[in-house]
């Protein structure tokens, strides 16, 4: 009877052994995602980043509009000939052309870099193939 009892201890300690230590086929089943996750959370991470750098870079661009036109608005009011508002109109008008050229290049590059993320990550990282 009591090596039955010891039969029966000993099958149960393999047993739960066996259920809580991984074998070496198990291993690899558990680690399946980790690198997708990884990948994942990298690409979001870098998103993010570019997110935000835009973000920041078209507060700013906001700012120094509505600083332009405060600007405008002190010059016009401190004009006293129809010449010099209209020279201080004309000036404020091409700094803002000048200005909108510069978000239209900052705008292509933020998009560019958000795609290039996109891809890099759809291509787990292999390179693409250029235009």
């Amino acid at each position: 009877m009591n090596l039955s009892r010891e039969f029966k201890n000993n099958c149960v300690n393999r047993r739960n052994a066996m259920a809580t230590k991984p074998t070496d086929a198990s291993i690899p089943f558990m680690n399946l995602g980790k690198d997708q996750t990884a990948a994942m959370l990298n690409m979001q991470k870098e998103l993010l980043d570019a997110y935000d750098q835009s973000s920041r870079a078209w507060l700013a661009r906001v700012k120094s509009e509505g600083d332009l036109w405060s600007e405008l608005a002190k010059k016009l009011s401190e004009t006293r000939s129809a010449p010099e508002a209209l020279a201080a109109y004309q000036q404020c008008v091409a700094q803002r052309i000048q200005m909108a050229a510069e978000h239209g290049r900052r705008l292509y590059d933020d998009c560019q870099k958000i795609t290039q993320t996109i891809a890099r990550s759809l291509s787990n990282g292999r390179p693409m193939a250029s235009t």
